[in-house]
């Protein structure tokens, strides 16, 4: 069945369509362009995204939280990150989807479409859905390409966690610091770690998380939850509110080399998540700045999203965590304590020099690192 027409279809309501349908609609550039964003469910998903950015910020009136301080915990090490002029800011993505989508409806400028697409077919500039198809001058595409799966040139493992937030009956949190990372409850042969965003003394969100080319079931996350409240928070009285689980891709798969002259792709779809850290709200921001950027100045939307020399260092680090799942805790002190805060979070925000990455790289350096420089350039 054939369906409208408009200059911009935007596929997938998450973090990355939303924001992209958000700044289209504050742009006057873009006025009277007949936008649409399809979704097959625009319901409120249970999930946090995390960032850290100097000062304030434009979703500073959607955070949860912020802090200023950090730790990381390893076997041998317990350092307090002093974040200045950084800080880490959270927000849950039911807040950042209400707030986004009743600012875009009351916009007046994009359709909100709930619909399953299924393909795009860039001959007749048509993406056909489940109920109707949709014409394009451009298609943003969130859908993730299942190839990456199966790619051997290409490394993936995956982020995945369960989150429990709790109340106490008793004080167990420092509300003015996060917990980057805690490896004192450990999981055989993997990188495997405990990741606290604490609310007030008695309220927090306890994420156990891997950094794994395998996946697990959900019981052995609630095997370490409760080992960490138990044998670290030294406490049995906690009631759980609600829980959180994901599996994020931290992958060199090259998604963008799907963009076309119709077609960008964006998201995790896109390849934004950042793929040694998993992380992907800030970097979402800036490829939607660079995106309005390229369309005004005459370019393809999706010129210049990736930074091929970060990827490359990327590409390297998930090799080394593949081949050697089971050092992911050494690699990471070494980053924390060889490193302050503001030195690792320019190099993953990739605003480094080429000398203050080799700085990074010496600190964290070992044959392994080496091995999979071969392994991943040859």
């Amino acid at each position: 069945m054939l369906g409208p027409v408009y200059f911009y279809v935007i596929i997938g309501g998450g973090l990355a369509g939303l924001q992209l349908a958000r700044q289209l609609s504050r742009d006057v550039f873009f006025k009277g362009k007949k936008i649409a964003i399809i979704d097959s469910d625009f319901s409120m998903p249970v999930k946090t995204w995390c960032f850290w950015e100097k000062g304030d910020g434009k979703w500073d009136h959607l955070l949860t939280k912020s802090w200023n301080e950090g730790k990381f915990i390893s076997s041998e090490e317990n350092i307090n990150l002093q974040l200045s002029p950084y800080s880490y800011k959270m927000i849950k993505a039911a807040d950042y989807h209400h707030n986004l989508q009743e600012e875009i409806e009351k916009s007046g400028d994009i359709e909100f479409i709930t619909d399953e697409i299924q393909k795009i077919d860039p001959v007749t500039m048509k993406a056909k859905g489940r109920k109707k198809s949709y014409g394009a001058t451009h298609f943003f595409d969130s859908r993730i390409d299942p190839s990456y799966l199966e790619s051997k040139k290409h490394t993936t493992i995956f982020q995945h966690f369960k989150g429990w937030e709790v109340a106490t009956e008793k004080p167990v949190f420092s509300p003015d610091s996060f917990t980057m990372m805690d490896y004192r409850i450990k999981y055989p042969d993997a990188t495997a770690f405990t990741y606290i965003l604490p609310f007030t003394e008695k309220k927090a969100l306890v994420e156990y998380t891997f950094f794994s080319p395998f996946l697990t079931e959900d019981k052995v996350y609630d095997d370490m939850l409760q080992k960490y409240f138990e044998k670290v928070l030294k406490t049995k009285d906690f009631t759980i509110k609600s829980t959180e689980t994901g599996v994020i891709p931290m992958t060199d798969f090259p998604f963008d080399k799907a963009n076309t002259r119709q077609i960008t792709k964006i998201g995790t779809g896109g390849g934004w998540v950042k793929p040694s850290t998993g992380y992907s709200f800030k970097n979402t921001e800036k490829r939607i700045n660079r995106i309005i950027e390229n369309i005004k100045s005459g370019k393809l939307p999706g010129e210049n999203l990736i930074n091929n020399k970060f990827r490359k260092y990327d590409a390297i680090f998930l090799d080394v965590l593949t081949q050697n799942n089971q050092k992911g805790e050494e690699i990471f002190s070494k980053f924390y304590t060889k490193n302050s805060p503001q030195e690792i979070f320019k190099y993953l925000d990739e605003e480094t020099s080429v000398s203050e990455d080799l700085k990074i790289m010496l600190s964290i350096y070992s044959f392994d690192f080496v091995k999979s420089f071969f392994r991943k350039t040859l």
